[in-house]
């Protein structure tokens, strides 16, 4: 059964299918790309408790930037943190986001039990 936590017109905060939740994307405004990365995980960290899941039960992240030079600001903020041991896989690349103002979007399937 496929279970949609905080559904609207136009999509769900969570969908839950099959032991995964799958998270809408992360966005957060923030003057530079470590404080817009802090925002959008403090904001997975809620949606991943709501879930029922954790960091340690990430499978997957995406992670869109706006701008690969801000890469290493982003790494700064992930490595410290990702639980040691608990790495997902994880892709990041670069696209146009919603708002000139975005930086980084954040999207993340994790196990629940």
């Amino acid at each position: 059964m496929i279970e949609r936590i905080e559904t609207d017109v136009r999509s769900s905060k969570i969908v839950k299918y099959n032991g995964v939740a799958y998270l809408t994307g992360q966005v957060a405004e923030g003057e530079t790309i470590q404080e817009q990365v802090r925002i959008c995980l403090e904001k997975v960290d809620a949606l991943l408790d709501k879930a029922g899941s954790s960091r340690e039960n990430m499978l997957r992240v995406t992670i869109w930037l706006a701008d690969m030079d801000d890469f290493a600001g982003l790494n700064e903020v992930w490595n410290a943190w990702v639980p040691a041991g608990h790495a997902p896989a994880r892709a990041c690349g670069q696209a146009k986001l919603a708002r000139p103002e975005l930086k980084v979007e954040f999207i993340v399937d994790a196990a629940y039990a």
